[in-house]
């Protein structure tokens, strides 16, 4: 089962996919987190990412597709993906239908005013990666789980995240009549609870 995430920056795809690979054994391909581990390695592509990190803009098609290529070849992805963060343009949609036929893509809606609360409200373990939110920290410094510094990514933060939307519904909401036009494309409404979206999901996936 070959799956593509659809929706804006802190629609929830990143949790759900975690809980669609765990009911379905499908590995979760997240572009986000492998460009989050380029920006620490001290290398000329590292660099590269950090700079449209900070400027909360859009990697270039060519760098995206060619790492997603490679992710592909690996023998996890034989029985299928979850693709989360790719394809976020038209272009790319198109390189990667020639090669690889998508059997769902689910697209994830949500106000954008749900969407600034959960983006803006985002803290990060600094050590292990783990997600927190303002609404549930407490006044927590540190993480619960190995002990290191909560932080928030630059990329978390209210003028990078109107930039991020903006992005989002210029070059990859288009996305949506993409998938609609190919026949794959499926709705959820995203502003529900996180259970309630995922019984959702999991109606859809066991129809196919």
């Amino acid at each position: 089962m070959r799956i593509v995430l659809l929706g804006a920056p802190g629609a929830g795809k990143g949790s759900q996919a975690k809980k669609i690979s765990e009911k379905y054994n499908l590995p979760h391909i997240s572009t986000g987190d492998i460009f989050r581990s380029l920006l620490h390695q001290d290398s000329e592509l590292g660099r590269v990412f950090a700079e449209y990190s900070k400027k909360g803009l859009l990697v270039p098609d060519d760098l995206v597709i060619k790492i997603v290529e490679d992710r592909l070849n690996a023998d996890d992805c034989k029985n299928g993906f979850i693709m989360d963060g790719f394809p976020r343009t038209i272009p790319q949609a198109e390189a990667f239908e020639k090669d690889v036929h998508i059997d769902v893509a689910l697209n994830f809606d949500v106000d954008k005013s749900i969407l600034m609360d959960r983006l803006t409200g985002r803290w990060t373990c600094s050590k292990c990666g783990a997600p927190y939110h303002v609404s549930t920290m407490n006044g927590i410094t540190k993480c619960t789980i190995c002990g290191g510094d909560l932080v928030q990514r630059d990329d978390d933060k209210a003028e990078t995240v109107e930039k991020r939307l903006a992005v989002y519904e210029t070059q990859t909401k288009p996305l949506i009549d993409f998938y609609k036009k190919v026949g794959v494309l499926q709705n959820l409404d995203a502003n529900k609870p996180i259970e309630e979206v995922f019984e959702k999901i999991v109606q859809i996936l066991d129809n196919l």
